[in-house]
């Protein structure tokens, strides 16, 4: 497969060219409107997929650094500028979180959770739904890959279990017996359990970050709090509405528990290293939770979740060199967040909000959020990477919303949920999508109609029961 497609680039370099030249609208600096040229090309090479997502990334610092946008004049504060997103402490929150999610897959104690759920529930084809939705969100604090979690250790058993019951990849025929219905479900489930935490997904930080930006103070247990009932409410609905959707033609999942405790039995007592996993995951979370009265943010709680991982040899040093997914995060993630900072800094998403302000500031704020939330999510049609999404839309609507009156938290809140679930529209939406679509389980069809449908289910969830639960908790 090749990492670059020319035709794609030289669309990139074009659209970058173009906005480069053309003068700079009144009211916006010339070097934040150069920047956005940089931005918007890279956010559109990543949607095109002209190169892999990291290197785009470094050719938007070596063009913002060689071309001085940050700090005419100065190649070496230029320099400096643009390797500033390397020294975020969100960055590396995220960064060290994929690396304890190695603990989780490199000792099993990911797989024997979610064997646990499944000979627990699995006696029905809606209870195996479940169980394996269980898992994920008992995973996700933990491992904020969702592609690590729902492809790595989700999707694997899942596909053995639906296999056990006769809906083999090879045979379309058989699929609708088991297979498509917990493909959609463990799915949608992904998205759900990302949704929940600050450490869900690899995005749910990048919005934290530029929610800073604008004043608003996002921390692990503020968002935990404000994503547990509608998450719990979506949780629970999900399965249920796809089950009448798009039944499985098997009701009855009897021999699940067994295949599951068969399983548990071949991996034995639970090993040393499981052990310390468990102990790990259990600091983690105290120290997420309480970590404001402790004064321990996020990043330094994760610090120290890995540091006794490597202490107990649950991890070593080779396991950290060799975890690419976290260290291509690292990079791109890095820079995306550079430039939005950077474009919020000069003055250019203030710009944008008061443009758009002007075109809808007839809104009240009760109409205009709405308006916000269903732009932000029916957008996601036209983006292929759900980070893409984030650092192109994320702080512009955050921005449009505040100067329309929108409560702060109510609205960076509800866009950091949305970022997660929009994942259900297409094939492409998120992460775990091609692992999930390419298993062959669910045509093309079904899948954008199963999520269209869930979709709309997620919104009302999310945009009536999230609205009311963030307005008893006094988020506004």
């Amino acid at each position: 497969m090749k990492e670059i497609n020319i035709r794609s680039v030289f669309i990139t370099f074009t659209v970058a060219l173009v906005i480069w030249f053309i003068p700079a609208p009144q009211g916006v600096a010339a070097e934040a409107w150069h920047l956005f040229a940089i931005f918007a090309a890279t956010i559109l090479g990543i949607i095109l997929k002209a190169a892999p997502m990291g290197t785009m990334c470094m050719m938007a610092i070596g063009f913002t650094a060689a071309t001085q946008v940050l700090a005419p004049g100065d190649v070496s504060k230029s320099i400096t500028k643009s390797l500033s997103g390397f020294g975020d402490k969100v960055i590396w929150l995220i960064g060290i979180s994929f690396f304890i999610a190695r603990g989780f897959i490199k000792t099993g104690l990911g797989n024997r959770i979610a064997f646990l759920f499944i000979k627990v529930f699995g006696k029905s084809s809606l209870g195996l739904a479940y169980g394996l939705g269980l898992a994920d969100i008992c995973l996700a604090p933990a491992i904020p890959s969702n592609t690590a979690r729902g492809g790595g250790i989700i999707y694997p058993i899942m596909k053995s279990m639906a296999i056990s019951f006769g809906s083999v990849p090879e045979k379309p025929e058989t699929h609708r017996k088991l297979a498509s219905y917990l493909t959609l479900n463990s799915y949608y489930m992904n998205l759900i359990a990302s949704s929940m935490f600050l450490t869900g997904t690899a995005s749910n930080p990048m919005c934290q970050k530029f929610a800073a930006d604008m004043g608003i103070n996002i921390t692990w247990m503020s968002w935990a709090v404000a994503g547990f009932v509608p998450g719990l409410v979506a949780f629970l609905a999900v399965p249920f509405v796809l089950y009448k959707l798009y039944p499985p033609e098997l009701k009855k999942t009897s021999d699940a528990p067994k295949m599951a405790a068969q399983k548990l039995k071949e991996m034995g007592a639970i090993s040393r290293h499981e052990w310390m996993m468990l102990l790990a995951f259990f600091i983690l979370l105290v120290l997420w939770i309480f970590g404001g009265v402790l004064s321990i943010d996020a990043t330094t709680t994760a610090f120290i979740g890995l540091t006794l991982l490597l202490l107990t040899s649950v991890l070593t040093w080779e396991d950290v060199k060799s975890e690419k997914g976290a260290w291509d995060t690292v990079i791109w993630f890095a820079v995306l967040v550079m430039m939005a900072g950077s474009l919020n800094e000069l003055g250019f998403i203030g710009w944008f909000s008061d443009l758009i302000k002007a075109n809808i500031g007839g809104l009240s704020w009760q109409l205009a959020f709405p308006v916000i939330i269903l732009v932000y999510f029916f957008s996601h049609y036209i983006f292929a990477s759900a980070t893409a999404h984030v650092a192109a839309m994320y702080a512009a609507l955050l921005g449009v919303g505040l100067s329309l009156g929108i409560p702060p938290m109510l609205l960076a809140m509800m866009l950091g949920f949305i970022g997660s679930i929009y994942g259900v529209l297409t094939h492409y939406g998120h992460g775990p999508a091609p692992v999930y679509f390419g298993s062959g389980y669910v045509d093309l069809k079904s899948w954008w109609v199963r999520g269209f449908q869930i979709g709309i289910v997620l919104l009302f969830i999310y945009m009536v029961i999230g609205v009311v639960w963030m307005k008893i908790l006094g988020y506004y």
